[in-house]
């Protein structure tokens, strides 16, 4: 059994990893903005949190075995958010003595092509170019870190609320070809990746 904290437990994506690692038998903390009704049988803790406070994320963090983080905010720059999440992560787990972390990136910061990511496309829609570069944000405060980190970015699409499969590919930079993906199959991965690391210091495409 590992203990797993969970950054950004309130959303969609969060919500699904808190049970899909309490399933597992793996002891878990939620953090949330606003704390929500524990679940899953007593494994699970949820806490009041701030992913962009150092302090808060040491806080929460401590005692744990990994961390995930599934945490975003449409409310503020996508570039304002990601940078101080990450930092806060970065100097946060390193002071609460956590080893691994595992974040969930973007589709649209893959490749399509050696050296041209999906938002380099001309025709990339302006309306969401703002939150994939607060992504970029994300990857550049992680290339100074010496935490040991997988971003594990799913295809373009917009995930759905379909059941678990338990299945899903990784891949390298590239993104891989997609119709569909579920939140709770990025779940599985998310959490294998906590509980039994397979890359290390990576962007890592994920998908069906």
């Amino acid at each position: 059994m590992r203990k797993i904290v969970v950054f950004g437990a309130g959303g969609r994506a969060g919500r699904r990893v808190v049970a899909e690692a309490a399933a597992r038998g793996h002891a878990v903390t939620a953090v949330a903005r606003t704390p929500y009704p524990a679940v899953a049988g007593g494994r699970v803790t949820v806490v009041a949190g701030d992913v962009t406070d150092e302090a808060s994320v040491a806080a929460a963090a401590a005692g744990h075995d990994a961390a995930i983080t599934t945490a975003a905010r449409l409310d503020v720059p996508g570039v304002d958010f990601y940078t101080a999440a990450t930092r806060a992560l970065v100097g946060g787990l390193a002071a609460a003595g956590v080893p691994r972390l595992v974040l969930v990136g973007i589709g649209t910061v893959l490749e399509v092509v050696p050296g041209r990511r999906v938002l380099d496309d001309p025709d990339f829609p302006s309306d969401q170019r703002a939150f994939a570069l607060g992504h970029v944000a994300q990857l550049d405060v992680l290339a100074t870190a010496g935490l040991d980190r997988v971003v594990l970015a799913p295809p373009p699409v917009l995930l759905d609320e379909t059941a678990r499969t338990g299945r899903y590919r990784t891949g390298g930079t590239t993104a891989l070809p997609a119709t569909s993906f579920s939140y709770a199959d990025l779940a599985v991965a998310l959490v294998d990746e906590a509980a039994s690391p397979r890359h290390h210091r990576a962007l890592v495409a994920v998908g069906p």
